[in-house]
């Protein structure tokens, strides 16, 4: 999930998918990609109900690290 996005930001959008979840059921892990590095930006998108944050620029480790903790996925 971008952070900054046009007309519904990355915030807003995890908001409506919560919700949404809340009425019909499941759990959609939502992972924050985002330039905001700084302090306290990966605990504002975990409280924003994100599963977890990714900081641009991406280091592919860090993002094949995230995205195998959140999906059953195998490296082939």
């Amino acid at each position: 999930m971008d952070v900054q996005m046009p007309e519904m930001d990355g915030f807003e959008a995890t908001a409506a998918i919560r919700a949404k979840e809340m009425d019909m059921g499941g759990h959609i892990p939502i992972i924050a990609m985002t330039a905001n590095a700084m302090k306290g930006d990966r605990e504002q998108c975990l409280e924003a109900g994100m599963d977890d944050y990714v900081p641009k620029p991406i280091q592919p480790q860090s993002l094949i690290e995230v995205v195998e903790r959140w999906f059953d996925c195998q490296r082939v």
